[in-house]
């Protein structure tokens, strides 16, 4: 029943985004993702992770026969799309083997056999919706938010030395090479999700369950959660605010050459057209659940992870899309909602409310600050840098600490007795 009522809840809210974007003149996520079937995907990559997600509750001679068709099935609108000249890209042939393996899950599986495949098709299509939900939001943030916050944030940066500037200047110093590896960084990140869940739910084809507990739960919250938040803080991030890709509407073109000078902010008025998606960093969210989750793999899977979260965060900032206070408030953001899904999947107690409810008011004073106090934060920035640094920290510790109590505990095992000595017989 509370797999049923998620999936009507999630129908209800994919058609509400529908309706919400039909009412702007754009497409919403249903009928975007209807297009894919048939249409070049925006993102081929996603659909063969989603489909490979799917195929974890398959045996490997299934796997292997629904990769072959997908391959095959995008090979023939490979060859139609190139011979009528038309947008080349793959991934239908994954969306298809999604469906078909909906359609046999319902006519061809009965019992638990059935409830865990539509599971791992479940997960693969909300990995998919996942993205055109988040592209719909992005659309009604800039619709329906004429004025951003960018001068607030900017100027409780100042505490933090304005690293969106510095880190600006060390990509564009880096040239081609290092602007290539962070976009593709930047953009691959739910590829890097996929990859780090796969190892997590690796068993499940034996076991026939899922685990309580995995990356794609916690990148999914921080998705269908992150957009409110742009709401109530719309910002547009300084390479718009303070750059020339904002145009006449930026306050001037400084990034990332000059950092803006100190005046009281003001609310600006911004175009219908660029997402409100600053505040907090989404991008640097989902990179730190993936380095989270991805502690307890193997040594190349934490190097990954490390890697990702370091060039994630490098690409925030230095391609001008974030600013560092917004970095602050989105690894608060994600250490609060892991510790709400690890308590929810292993029972409410003491020191998991308080560690919520913890994370919840730091990341609400955050905000706040930015807001009411960010001249004091940027004529103060000896006090008010290391309090921000300060106050992440303490929910990074806070996290680590409790949920090392919550791991299970190895047995202790009694000490191996010794032979006494013997004396030697004469």
């Amino acid at each position: 029943m509370l797999w049923v009522t998620a999936g009507v809840v999630a129908f209800g809210f994919l058609v509400a985004l529908e309706i919400a974007a039909r009412h702007y003149g754009m497409p919403g996520p249903i009928t975007n993702q209807a297009k894919e079937v048939i249409l070049a995907p925006k993102s081929g990559p996603l659909l063969y992770g989603s489909m490979a997600l799917m195929m974890v509750v398959l045996t490997w001679r299934e796997r292997f026969i629904a990769a072959g068709v997908a391959v095959g099935i995008d090979v023939v609108f490979w060859l139609v799309r190139w011979a009528v000249d038309a947008k080349m890209m793959f991934g239908n042939g994954a969306l298809w083997v999604l469906l078909g393996y909906a359609v046999i899950a319902v006519t061809r599986r009965t019992g638990r056999e059935r409830f865990l495949l539509l599971k791992g098709v479940g997960l693969g299509l909300l990995l998919v919706a996942g993205r055109k939900t988040g592209d719909t939001w992005l659309l009604i943030t800039s619709k329906t938010r004429p004025t951003v916050l960018d001068q607030y944030v900017a100027t409780a940066d100042h505490a933090l030395g304005n690293p969106s500037w510095i880190v600006g200047k060390i990509v564009k110093a880096t040239g081609p090479v290092g602007d290539h590896i962070l976009d593709y960084v930047y953009i691959q990140l739910a590829v890097a999700a996929v990859v780090v869940a796969l190892y997590q739910l690796r068993n499940v084809a034996t076991e026939r369950r899922f685990p309580r507990h995995h990356l794609v739960r916690t990148f999914l919250v921080i998705g269908l959660l992150g957009p409110g938040i742009y709401m109530i803080f719309p910002v547009v991030g300084p390479i718009f605010a303070y750059g020339a890709d904002g145009s006449h509407w930026a306050v001037a073109d400084l990034w990332p050459n000059t950092a803006p000078i100190l005046n009281a902010p003001h609310q600006m008025p911004f175009d219908e057209i660029t997402p409100r998606n600053c505040m907090p960093s989404l991008h640097t969210a989902w990179a730190t659940a993936i380095f989270i989750h991805s502690r307890k793999g193997p040594r190349i899977l934490r190097y990954a992870g490390a890697f990702w979260l370091v060039a994630t965060l490098g690409a925030t900032l230095g391609f001008g899309y974030h600013y560092g206070t917004d970095i602050i408030a989105g690894v608060v953001f994600t250490l609060t909602i892991e510790a709400a899904l690890r308590s929810l999947e292993r029972g409410w107690d003491r020191s998991g409310t308080q560690l919520v409810a913890y994370g919840a008011a730091v990341f609400t004073a955050l905000l706040v600050s930015y807001r009411y106090l960010p001249l004091e934060m940027a004529e103060h920035p000896w006090v008010f840098g290391p309090l921000l640094i300060l106050a992440m920290a303490s929910v990074i510790y806070g996290y680590v600490r409790t949920t090392k109590r919550w791991e299970p505990q190895a047995p202790k095992t009694a000490p191996v007795r010794q032979p006494e000595p013997q004396p030697e017989l004469v």
